[in-house]
């Protein structure tokens, strides 16, 4: 009976990986295992760092609507219990967009969380 190796299966699990780590700098995109190292590391990261966008879009969010909220004369913390109060069923993410692109709507809205506040 003749010798059988896992060839085939290993060179495609290489090639695999090799693939992934193409357009890496020197022996990471060259030498299996240090491509499979920095892919390994690479896919780790980008993992937490999917986790890591969301709660920077919101500080983002929250950083626009303070500032928006200055120049109506209201303290941010105010403002979203007013909006809370008052019932209104914006995001954040949406406030911000107003605020930028609809500056006498967000006043309007200001003047709702103000209304809830006395």
């Amino acid at each position: 009976m003749s010798r059988a190796t896992n060839a085939p299966a290993s060179r495609r699990r290489r090639k695999r990986r090799l693939r992934l780590a193409r357009g890496y700098y020197g022996a990471r995109s060259r030498l299996f295992r240090t491509a499979t190292e920095s892919v390994d590391r690479a896919m780790k990261m980008s993992y937490e760092h999917r986790k890591l966008k969301k709660r920077d879009y919101r500080g983002m969010w929250i950083q626009r609507l303070s500032a928006a909220c200055k120049l109506n004369n209201i303290t941010y913390s105010r403002f979203m219990e007013g909006v809370i109060k008052a019932g209104v069923t914006l995001n954040r993410k949406m406030l911000s967009e107003i605020a930028i692109h609809d500056p006498e709507g967000f006043a309007k809205i200001v003047g709702m969380a103000r209304a809830q506040q006395a």
